[in-house]
């Protein structure tokens, strides 16, 4: 399962979410950091998923 971390979440919760074997990204490492398009669906959808 992959999880997309909202900003307002700690970039630790990624951390932790890893170490159990997670894939999860945080969106401040997103290429747009925290700034994304209004179609957010069809841009993670691109660059991830």
């Amino acid at each position: 399962m992959r999880w997309l971390v909202d900003a307002q979440l700690p970039m630790r919760l990624v951390t932790y979410l890893r170490q159990q074997g997670v894939e999860a990204l945080h969106t401040t490492e997103m290429p747009l950091g925290n700034r994304t398009p209004d179609d957010m669906y069809q841009f993670s959808k691109s660059m991830w998923w």
